[in-house]
C-alpha cells in the first residue's frame, strides 16, 4: 500500500503553541532555523528513495526561495500552508482569500509552480470553517489536507470522512485528505498520523495503526511532520507545560522514528496517491 508522507514547512517559532509569545512583528528578528532543518528532511528522504508533499509557508517562501526551488528540484510536491500562519476559523472569508492569495505568489515567485494542495494551520479548517473549502476551489486549489478527524482542544472535525473524500462547493469540487486516524471498536478513532502523536506515542502504536489501515481497511494513510521536529538544538520558549510536551517532548527521538517509518512503509506524494477523483 502506497501511503503519503507530508511536511510542513515552518520554523521553530511559527507553531500555534507559541503564538501569544512570539508575534509575527518578532519573526524576522529571531534566528532562521528552516533551511537548515528542511535540508535535514530532504536528506532523510533521499537516502529512502522517498518523494513526499512540502506545504510550504508563504512567510518561509518569501524569505528562503532558494530552498523552496531546493525542494522543488527533489521532486517532492509543492503545496500551500498558508501565508502567516493564521488559524482559518479565526480569519473572516476575505482574510482567509487575502491570506491563501499571498502564499501562493509567494511559492509561485520563488520556485514558478502555482501551488495546488493545501493545508491549513493546526488543521484549522473545521465545522466552524468549511466555508474556506470555497474559497481554496475558487482559487485553484485541487486537494486539501487540512482536516483531522479527531476530538481536540484547537481542531478537529470529528464525525468527519476519514478518508479521501469530495467536498463539492459552488466554485468547484476539492479532494479532500484527512490525517490518518485507526478506527478503535464501532466508534472511537485513535491517531495516528503524525506531528506530535509520531512523537510522544511508541513506534509500535503508530506503525500497528498504520497496518490496520492499510490492512484491515484497505486504504492509504496520510502522515506528516514538521523539519523544526528533526531540529532538537532549536531555541526553546517558555510556554505551558502541556505546550512544552506538544512541541518538544521526544523531539530527540524524531528523526529516528521518522527514517524506521520510511523504512517499513511505503509512501509518495500527495496526488501520486489520490490524483484526483471524477466527477
Amino acid at each position: 500500500m502506497l501511503n503519503i508522507v507530508s511536511v510542513d514547512v515552518e520554523e521553530y517559532f511559527h507553531p500555534t503553541e507559541v503564538h501569544a509569545l512570539v508575534d509575527m512583528h518578532r519573526w524576522a528578528s529571531l534566528p532562521p532555523r528552516v533551511e537548515e532543518a528542511t535540508k535535514r528532511v530532504l536528506d532523510v528522504f533521499a537516502e529512502h528513495g522517498v518523494a513526499g508533499t512540502f506545504f510550504i509557508l508563504g512567510w518561509v517562501a518569501r524569505r528562503h526561495p532558494k530552498l523552496v526551488r531546493e525542494i522543488a528540484r527533489a521532486g517532492h510536491e509543492i503545496g500551500s500552508h498558508g501565508y502567516a500562519h493564521r488559524l482559518v476559523y479565526e480569519l473572516t472569508p476575505a482574510q482567509f482569500r487575502e491570506d491563501t492569495a499571498l502564499a501562493q505568489q509567494a511559492i509561485a515567485d520563488a520556485c514558478g509552480i502555482a501551488p495546488r494542495v493545501y493545508r491549513a494551520t493546526s488543521f484549522s479548517i473545521t465545522a466552524r470553517s468549511f466555508w474556506a473549502f470555497e474559497i481554496l476551489a475558487e482559487s485553484g486549489f485541487t486537494h486539501d489536507s487540512s482536516i483531522y478527524p479527531v476530538l481536540h482542544d484547537r481542531y478537529g472535525a470529528p464525525g468527519f470522512d476519514r478518508h479521501a473524500t469530495l467536498v463539492r462547493t459552488p466554485s468547484g469540487t476539492i479532494c479532500e485528505v484527512p490525517i490518518a486516524t485507526a478506527r478503535i471498536g464501532r466508534n472511537r478513532v485513535a491517531p495516528v498520523g503524525g506531528g506530535a502523536y509520531l512523537r510522544l506515542l511508541p513506534y509500535r502504536y503508530v506503525a500497528a495503526g498504520i497496518r490496520r489501515i492499510n490492512e484491515f481497511e484497505g486504504r492509504p494513510a496520510c502522515l506528516y511532520f514538521h523539519p523544526w521536529e528533526l531540529d532538537p538544538g532549536q531555541p526553546r520558549f517558555r510556554c505551558g507545560w502541556i505546550s512544552r510536551l506538544r512541541m518538544y517532548g521526544r523531539i530527540g527521538k524524531m528523526e529516528s522514528k521518522v527514517r524506521r517509518l520510511l523504512s517499513d512503509f511505503r509512501f509518495s506524494r500527495l496526488t501520486d496517491v489520490h490524483p484526483g477523483i471524477r466527477v
